[in-house]
């Protein structure tokens, strides 16, 4: 069993009507996705609009969400970014919020080279003595880690998973045949969460798991059961839901999606904004299509 759990959640951050961070609500969400299928909550990641809050809004967010679930499921912080000093100062500071683990997203924007991440990440890791997940998306960071930097990058005693949005099956597949057996692949898309598991993946950083955690949940369980057939039936069935939560950029269709079922997650920050009335009424409709709306 993974160290984090098989369905994670890549958790929005709710605002007020100010825009402010609603703590109390963000409280209310965790406890919310426990009891639907989440097996962990990354907060304050890409999905929790990171880039526009400040350092202490993360923190008091890591503090809420670990004071509300803290012993029901894992809490993973996401303190990375393309600085290393700050990367550091932030993981040390979330060391003492009650969290499980943190998450390391690449360095964005400077593009550094296969030293430069494996440098940053050993030094964000001995910053703090909890297990460290990698997030390799160069889709948004415009930089890959490298099967051979990760394999480095495993040798240090607390890095212990990666979270992997590179979308190369190949890569992933190399990765596994070159990690430690017990370090953890996660699949970072929804949609690639059966193929990742068939090239040896042990679970999901979910978008979709805000609405379908226990499907989620259900899928993964029938995978690892040999029980490939009934766990593809369900991936297959919620394919077209994976999809449009990504009709445009993460986390808006999540985040509205999340509204329309009725719990209050707020708006956006800018420069995130809101969907087009065509986006809208897709993602009404496959929300619908699923049984997730009248």
């Amino acid at each position: 069993m993974a160290r984090f759990g098989r369905v994670l959640t890549a958790m929005v951050t709710p605002f007020n009507d100010n825009l402010q961070v609603d703590y109390v609500q963000a409280a209310k969400l965790a406890e919310r996705l426990v009891a639907s299928g989440s097996d962990g909550l990354v907060v304050a990641g890409t999905t929790g609009e990171s880039p526009t809050l400040s350092k202490e809004e993360k923190l008091k967010l890591f503090s809420a969400v670990a004071e509300a679930v803290g012993g029901k499921c894992s809490v993973i912080a996401g303190t990375g970014s393309y600085n290393t000093e700050e990367s550091i100062e932030l993981t040390r500071a979330a060391s003492k919020t009650g969290v499980d683990g943190v998450l390391l997203v690449s360095p964005y924007y400077n593009k550094p080279p296969q030293e430069g991440l494996y440098q940053h990440f050993k030094a964000i890791a001995a910053a703090t003595e909890l297990p460290v997940m990698l997030y390799n998306i160069p889709g948004r960071t415009a930089v890959n880690i490298l099967p051979e930097t990760l394999v480095r990058l495993a040798e240090i005693g607390n890095i212990t998973a990666v979270k992997e949005a590179s979308g190369d099956l190949s890569q992933i597949a190399e990765e596994r045949r070159r990690l430690p057996a017990d370090f953890d692949i996660y699949s970072g898309d929804d949609a690639l969460t059966m193929p990742v598991l068939s090239v040896g993946g042990c679970g999901i950083v979910s978008v979709a798991s805000h609405l379908v955690g226990k499907q989620i949940h259900e899928m993964i369980d029938l995978f690892f059961q040999g029980k490939v057939k009934e766990a593809t039936a369900i991936h297959l069935q919620l394919l077209p839901l994976f999809k449009v939560l990504f009709i445009t950029t993460n986390p808006v269709p999540v985040k509205v999606a999340v509204g329309l079922t009725g719990f209050k997650a707020g708006g956006f920050r800018l420069p995130l904004y809101p969907p087009s009335s065509k986006e809208l009424e897709a993602i009404k409709a496959e929300m619908h299509n699923a049984g997730l709306l009248p």
